[in-house]
């Protein structure tokens, strides 16, 4: 039929029209905020490349945790900043390191009335700053890594965490944290796994976050930013050993993934908007370039519609108040 018989712009004449039609839509429930928690300092430390993000002390954070849970949040995703680091992240696995003594305090906090989930790697912890033990020619040695992980997971599972998140992008990480959770008595903690994380430019501000000790780079286990097909592997085998849920990391460059992934996992999928992509409308909107709050919800619901069930995003509370609860 031809113009002017089709006229699109009717359905965008008024508000009511425009909500009615949306395709997309944004709800706190669908948001997940990550924190940082650092021992031995007695108050917040603000994070410089990430304005309005902290690393908290135990106290702080369970203040903001329950501030995000009545905000409505669907989930709390929490790493650690030891005092003390070493070759193989020691205090990611002590039962009374920060990370773990986070969990327990947040867990008593809030109990089951949001999702708390934990980063299961060990890049915070150790003193060279890679996901995992080295090897004698310095490479990150994957089955060695993989014990450490096992235990890891153990130690989170027993101090309170729903989910937990390998992020360390080690072949089998999956398997091997089902097995281990389901030996110690934990059938019920499920597995969010780190599918397709790339070999990113935008983490840059979450090393700071997590005063990250790294030299060199995570090349030889994340993945290649150009490739697509790798990650569809990778979902296939996060899948088979027994992935609750699969995540897309970041998220803003890599909508395309996102959406490869949504259209085959059969399970729900996260994406984690970074740092770096925080970061970036963080710094525009202070020198006046882009209107802040509509960059904010437009970027987070582009994640959404490219396929994304959960996005981790810095701003989460924040969203979550003004969206209101749904």
């Amino acid at each position: 039929m031809a113009f002017p018989s089709h006229r699109p712009r009717r359905l965008r004449s008024t508000p009511a029209l425009r909500r009615l039609v949306s395709e997309t839509d944004l709800r706190p429930r669908h948001l997940v905020l990550p924190l940082f928690v650092r021992e031995g300092i007695g108050e917040p430390v603000p994070i410089a490349s990430m304005p309005g993000v902290v690393q908290h002390t135990r106290d702080s954070l369970r203040k903001a945790c329950v501030e995000a849970v009545e905000a409505g949040v669907g989930g709390l995703m929490l790493f650690g900043v030891p005092a003390v680091r070493d070759a193989t992240g020691t205090a990611g696995v002590d039962p009374d390191g920060v990370l773990n003594a986070a969990l327990r305090d947040v867990r008593a906090e809030i109990g089951d009335a949001s999702v708390l989930m934990a980063d299961t790697c060990l890049d915070e912890f150790t003193d060279h700053g890679h996901c995992g033990v080295l090897d004698a020619d310095g490479g990150v040695d994957n089955d060695a890594t993989l014990a450490v992980y096992a235990q890891m997971a153990v130690a989170q599972a027993d101090a309170g965490a729903h989910l937990l998140g390998p992020s360390g992008m080690m072949d089998g990480q999956v398997g091997v944290l089902r097995d281990a959770l389901d030996a110690a008595g934990h059938a019920d903690t499920g597995i969010l796994a780190y599918t397709a994380k790339y070999a990113s430019a935008f983490y840059g501000p979450f090393r700071e976050a997590v005063d990250s000790q790294l030299r060199g780079d995570r090349k030889t286990y994340q993945q290649d930013p150009g490739n697509v097909r790798e990650a569809l592997r990778e979902l296939a085998l996060d899948l088979e050993e027994g992935a609750d849920m699969v995540m897309v990391k970041p998220a803003m460059s890599y909508l395309d993934v996102l959406r490869a992934v949504a259209e085959i996992a059969d399970v729900p999928v996260a994406a984690y908007q970074v740092s770096g992509e925080y970061a970036m409308v963080e710094a525009a909107a202070a020198n006046g370039w882009l209107d802040r709050d509509r960059t904010i919800t437009e970027t987070l619901t582009a994640i959404r519609r490219a396929g994304a069930d959960v996005v981790l995003t810095y701003w989460a509370t924040e969203v979550a108040l003004r969206l209101g609860r749904g």
